[in-house]
């Protein structure tokens, strides 16, 4: 009975329990079972027929394409053989040349002023004068400018003089090349008179990361746009934040801002885009500006806001620019001499409490202390010197005549502890110098040049009597602030000229040049060029086809060039009567390229890589000229006297000097004589210019380079007696007699050769 109800019961639901049973029955027969290792990166997956498919985890890796059907055997393990991955060349890694690239550190600021083709020679000359010292970068905007340009000057000119057009061309120009490397840009007019330090100062209270725009505000004509822009008569300063928000709307700015003010026009743009309204004041920081009355005299001006003013408008010529600058270095020089006051009392004052009390207090107040010597050979010598003889010579003698530069510090010493010793006893005494009875002298090298004098002065009271005493006083002229001076980029990739003049007396020593030539530069392949100059004169020259002077000199060359290759060495012969240098480089000049560096050499100069170097660096296009003074050998028969002859000399004084009457050697690009040489030219007649001076004098006299001249050590040339000419002028012929005595040998060996023979003579 029971059964019976319990199947009449399931007889419903019958299909739907064996459809649910029999459905789960199948799933479980086709998903792939999957046993995995303690491993997760190693998978074995097996399914009913065999093959490597089925279901995969969602943790698992794949080792095959999904929903691919392979038929594929069992899985047999196998050993796959290790390949080493081959290693691709690696990428060269740019490093930039200064640290301060690499690091992305910015200058902080860049000056703009803004010029015009009429003022530029007198008000831009003037402004540069007055604050390019002082700044690291200063740039001068034009429209046109004339033919003649002011040295020492970097002028951009835009080539048309309209002043919007001249502003948008000078904002974008700062955008293309300057905007990644300052912080801010102070841009003015010539007609400015900027105080430079202020500015810097300003600056660097400054949070370089803030938008701003900042000057003198000023209301819009007519009133009809809101905001204020800064007015350009007193300049403006814009921060690099701004400048980057401005540029990609630059273009909109000119085509869609109309003006007749250049700076109301920036002022627009930078409202209208920047969203920067012009302000006097940010961040506790001020923008002092003073207006300048026509005709006011600047030391009569006793306005506050004259006296804390960075800039000062308008400036109507150039004497007033000077007078202003006057004033405001006055102004500024008084405030460090009351800040080292300052110092000078805090110091004292500090130096009470000390164990010592006031003597732990150095003397002079803020000076290093005195060098202290840990052996008896690092004690610092004293020289005594009077006001006409010093005790202490450089060739080794005993006394000699006080001269030069020498002369004018004893003089400025002297004149310096008058002054304060009457600074110190006025108005009760007043003191007169009647003699230097003792004085000695000292370099230090932490503190700089110490005196000690013992004078013999008048002292005259305030009821007119008078005696004579004797002062000790001390004093120290200290080591002033070392500056960087900022040079242009220079590389020692630049290929060398190498001129060498060669007459009849040089030729026995053209085959030690070479030999010594040939191992430092053919053998290392140095990027330089040796061209040979051969100098005939008239009588020489004719009979050249039948007796050439320098065919031995020109058969070692060719021999040079058989054993290297790869080297060429030109040559060149010229016929002169009066050799001179300027006529030789006249010839070669026309010969090379502008951008040549030529290097004017001797058969006795010895020349090596590192000084090679040494002429790229210290050259520079357009700048500078180098003139090194070489080490000169003595004539070893007086040298070493009685003595066996080294295989080897070193550079030491018993063995040589440095021949700082020698003016033969040369480093200096052809663009840069060429140029020098077209002025020399235009200033006196020909023929007498080319006797009078040689090519040192011609820069010395015409050119506005920097003529560098150092004492170079890689740089030495073996003692031979060089015959001077006398066609030559007066003071060129005086500096080969004096440069070829003094290679002779020193004062002391020659003396004591003149002793030798003395003795010899009496006995």
């Amino acid at each position: 009975m029971r059964f019976s109800m319990l199947i009449s019961l399931l007889r419903p639901i019958g299909p739907v329990i064996i459809g649910i049973s029999l459905g789960f029955t199948l799933s479980l027969l086709s998903v792939s079972w999957v046993e995995e290792s303690c491993d997760n990166n190693t998978i074995i997956i097996l399914s009913q027929d065999g093959s490597l498919k089925g279901a995969r985890r969602p943790n698992s890796i794949p080792t095959g394409n999904d929903g691919e059907e392979e038929e594929e055997e069992d899985f047999q393990p196998r050993i796959i053989p290790y390949k080493p991955v081959k290693q691709s060349q690696p990428k060269k890694l740019f490093r930039a040349k200064y640290i301060s690239t690499e690091l992305g550190i910015r200058e902080h600021l860049f000056v703009g002023i803004l010029t015009s083709k009429n003022t530029i020679n007198t008000l831009g000359v003037a402004v540069n004068r007055t604050i390019s010292h002082h700044l690291d970068n200063v740039v001068f905007f034009t429209g046109t400018r004339s033919r003649k340009i002011p040295h020492g000057m970097v002028v951009v000119t835009h080539g048309d003089e309209r002043l919007i057009w001249n502003m948008f061309q000078t904002i974008k120009y700062i955008l293309e090349h300057y905007i990644t490397e300052y912080d801010w840009f102070y841009l003015a007019q010539d007609d400015t008179y900027t105080q430079a330090d202020r500015i810097k100062a300003l600056v660097e209270h400054l949070s370089m990361d803030r938008v701003l725009y900042m000057g003198s505000p000023e209301e819009f004509i007519g009133g009809e746009m809101r905001g204020r822009y800064c007015y350009g008569g007193f300049g403006y300063l814009l921060s690099r934040s701004l400048l980057l928000r401005l540029q990609p709307f630059l273009e909109n700015c000119r085509n869609g801002i109309l003006s007749s003010r250049h700076d109301e026009w920036l002022g627009r743009c930078i409202i209208d885009y920047a969203d920067t309204n012009c302000v006097e004041e940010f961040e506790g920081q001020k923008y002092y500006y003073y207006e300048m009355g026509k005709h006011s005299d600047p030391s009569k001006e006793d306005n506050v806001q004259f006296k804390n003013a960075l800039t000062v408008h308008p400036v109507s010529d150039p004497e007033q620019m000077y007078r202003l600058h006057k004033h405001f270095t006055e102004i500024e020089l008084q405030k460090t001499y009351e800040e080292i006051e300052k110092l000078q009392a805090e110091i004292k004052n500090v130096s009470v409490v000390a164990f010592e009390g006031n003597r732990s207090a150095l003397w002079p107040v803020g000076i290093n202390p005195p060098f202290e010597p840990k052996t008896r050979f690092e004690v610092l010598r004293w020289d005594y010197f009077t006001e006409d003889q010093v005790y202490s010579c450089i060739d080794g003698s005993p006394k000699c005549e006080l001269r030069g530069i020498d002369k004018l510090d004893v003089a400025d010493v002297i004149e310096t502890a008058l002054g304060e010793l009457n600074k110190k006893y006025k108005p009760v005494l007043h003191l007169k110098k009647q003699q230097l009875i003792n004085g000695y002298r000292r370099f230090d090298p932490t503190r700089g040049m110490e005196y000690t004098l013992d004078l013999q002065l008048e002292v005259l009271n305030q009821k007119g009597h008078s005696r004579s005493i004797t002062k000790r006083v001390h004093l120290v002229r200290p080591l002033s602030r070392i500056e960087i001076i900022p040079m242009p980029y220079v590389t020692e990739a630049t290929r060398v000229h190498i001129i060498l003049p060669v007459t009849l007396q040089d030729r026995e020593h053209v085959h030690q040049f070479l030999e010594v030539y040939a191992t430092n530069a053919f053998e290392t392949s140095e990027n330089a060029i040796l061209t040979f100059l051969f100098i005939y004169d008239p009588i020489e020259a004719q009979q050249v086809n039948q007796n050439d002077i320098f065919a031995s000199v020109k058969a070692q060359i060719s021999a040079y060039e058989h054993r290297y290759p790869t080297v060429k060495v030109p040559w060149i012969s010229v016929k002169s009567g009066s050799p001179s240098q300027i006529k030789f480089m006249d010839i070669i000049s026309k010969k090379h390229p502008v951008d040549t560096l030529f290097f004017i050499a001797t058969v006795k100069t010895s020349i090596n890589s590192e000084f090679l170097n040494r002429c790229r660096m210290n050259s520079i296009n357009n700048w500078q000229v180098f003139f090194p003074i070489h080490f000169q050998f003595y004539n070893p028969n007086i040298a070493y006297h009685n003595q066996p002859l080294p295989n080897t000399m070193d550079l030491v004084k018993e063995s040589g000097h440095f021949d700082r009457s020698s003016f033969t050697e040369a480093c200096f690009y052809n663009s840069d004589y060429m140029v020098t040489r077209t002025r020399m030219s235009s200033d006196v007649q020909e023929n007498e210019i080319l006797e009078n001076l040689d090519i040192y004098d011609m820069f010395v006299k015409y050119s506005g380079l920097h003529v560098f001249r150092a004492v170079e050590p890689a740089l030495n040339q073996k003692y031979s007696y060089q015959p001077c000419n006398p066609h030559l002028s007066e003071d060129i012929y005086q500096r080969c007699l004096q440069s070829t005595l003094d290679s002779l040998g020193s004062r002391s060996q020659l003396a004591m050769l003149l002793f030798e023979q003395e003795q010899g003579n009496s006995t």
